[in-house]
């Protein structure tokens, strides 16, 4: 790409500014621009180009805070639907630079696609007849979000309030649990991620911890689910028991577990793999005997993700969820579960707590709620919510139950059931891991694919068919060529994320754009050294 120049010069005109009495933002009513071939949406900012736009780094050390992140270089100057589109070169007759397929939806937030038309309209009515009040006023918008959500979540749903982020909606949650059952103390797992306000980001385990001062008193961890990198001591023979658990066999298991180990350390490190699993239940009660040592007697609830995806997408495993309520119910604690990443269909449920089964006694809501507006939502039971009034629960804040963003997400739903997204998002996600594992048995760079619906996981090693070294340096060569060619997958070599690609594209994606994208993956593999293909 050109490179970017290095003055800072103040950015030109908006173009949505008024000119003859008109705006210029042809994306209220998803207007086309009739000038170019491609029926492209029209550019807000034509006057915008590689040449006269800000060095992107430059400009952000001199007028942004770093909120730890790194900077991609290019200007993204429009989206619509699956595409995001960069500032063009002086002198082009096309309207954008390049365009370049988002795997992502945003920060996995646009479910139905970046501007979708429908949800356009009601951003444009609402914000010129009802946009904000005062927060003890009600209105349409929330009424009917409230009986819509609660309609298609299980019973025992019964109840939300809307709020504006997930990190918002997980510190509400914890604190109707700490409200309802008097204690203080939360559980949360391994290498997950519920956002950085301050109760949110005390029982997450995947960054943000080491800030340097206390975190609010009462956060323990479980330990993660994590299949693929399980410890040793968590793995069982498919079909001759738990290789680690020598004390209730006595000598003759010990040895015989011995005799294992001399034998596998002839077979290749993937031989090995297909004759163990993971025994999550042993780990989830080993982490649960630790926790009730450290306890002081306060244990108020448990918060999890159906999908740890900032952990590199693991899905929890078939029974954790409800042993885990299980579990809970014995200690008098409540289960959140927070969706923010994988509710609203993506995974081919309308949430993923169905798949399992399980109500929870509080469900989080948000990314997908909104369809990257802020929106989110804390749902819970009757009785709950009638405790927690008569304790004065008080969560008052500026924006909870804004009529602007709960119209977004009613229309998000109504548009989710009436064209059977669930569905859709759940055919879509057959293709999608078919076409991944497909790639993983082409790659030995590939170590694990994983997932449910709409989204995936893609973990790189060194070479799987020797070790699950991570291949941290070999990932960033292959997303950086992605990116090259056009398709976005967000990518962290975060330690607790180990390398993986994390893909969650909108679930309105088509059948040609699935298999499009992921030609798009496999170029990107081929041409990058070090990825191993195996034919």
């Amino acid at each position: 790409m050109p490179s970017l120049q290095a003055t800072i010069d103040p950015l030109p005109g908006n173009g949505s500014e008024p000119e003859n009495g008109n705006t210029k933002d042809g994306r209220v009513n998803q207007k086309r621009d009739p000038s170019n071939g491609n029926n492209l949406p029209i550019n807000l900012y034509p006057s915008i180009t590689t040449s006269n736009h800000p060095n992107l780094d430059h400009f952000a050390a001199s007028h942004l805070i770093n909120f730890g992140t790194t900077f991609l270089p290019d200007l993204i100057v429009s989206a619509s639907h699956l595409s995001l589109f960069t500032a063009p070169s002086p002198g082009s007759s096309s309207p954008y630079g390049r365009a370049i397929t988002d795997w992502t939806s945003g920060q996995m937030s646009s479910l139905l696609g970046h501007s979708h038309p429908e949800i356009v309209s009601v951003i444009s009515s609402h914000a010129s007849s009802l946009d904000h009040l005062f927060s003890g006023m009600l209105s349409p918008p929330v009424l009917n979000l409230a009986k819509r959500l609660t309609s298609v979540l299980p019973d025992g749903l019964d109840r939300a309030m809307f709020l504006s982020t997930g990190g918002e909606s997980n510190e509400a949650a914890i604190k109707v649990a700490k409200t309802y059952t008097g204690k203080f103390e939360v559980v949360g797992l391994g290498a997950s991620w519920h956002g950085v306000t301050a109760q949110a980001n005390s029982v997450q385990y995947h960054a943000g911890r080491r800030v340097g001062w206390p975190l609010v008193p009462g956060g323990l961890m479980l330990p993660s689910p994590n299949a693929y990198r399980c410890h040793q001591g968590f793995r069982k023979r498919k079909e001759k028991g738990l290789k680690g658990d020598r004390a209730s066999g006595g000598e003759e298991e010990s040895k015989k577990g011995d005799a294992d180990e001399k034998e596998d350390g002839k077979k290749s490190q993937e031989e090995n793999e297909k004759e163990w699993e993971y025994d999550w239940e042993a780990e989830m009660l080993y982490g649960w005997r630790l926790i009730d040592q450290q306890s002081c007697g306060s244990l108020a609830a448990v918060i999890v993700e159906p999908i740890q995806s900032s952990g590199g997408m693991h899905v929890l495993p078939p029974g954790y969820l409800r042993r885990l309520k299980t579990e809970c119910e014995k200690r008098g604690m409540l289960l959140i579960v927070d969706e923010a990443q994988t509710g609203i269909g993506r995974t081919g449920e309308m949430v993923a707590v169905n798949h399992d089964g399980v109500v929870p006694d509080i469900l989080t809501l948000s990314k997908t709620l909104g369809n990257g507006l802020p929106l989110s939502a804390v749902v819970t039971s009757h009785a709950i919510a009638d405790v927690c009034a008569e304790r004065d629960f008080l969560f008052y804040t500026t924006h909870v139950n804004d009529p602007l963003p709960a119209a977004v997400g009613d229309k998000v739903l109504e548009i989710v059931v009436r064209d059977d997204l669930v569905s859709h998002a759940r055919r879509m996600g057959e293709i999608l891991h078919s076409g991944l594992n497909q790639l993983k048995k082409r790659y030995a760079c590939i170590g694990d694919v994983r997932g449910r619906g709409l989204m995936a996981g893609v973990e790189i090693v060194e070479d799987r068919r020797k070790e699950k070294e991570p291949g941290l340096e070999l990932a960033k060569r292959i997303g950086d060529r992605a990116y090259e060619l056009g398709l976005w997958c967000n990518l962290s070599t975060h330690p607790s994320f180990g390398g993986t690609f994390r893909i969650a594209p909108p679930i309105t994606i088509s059948e040609k754009e699935v298999r499009e994208g992921l030609a798009v993956l496999e170029q990107a593999f081929r041409g990058v050294e070090g990825t191993l293909p195996l034919y």
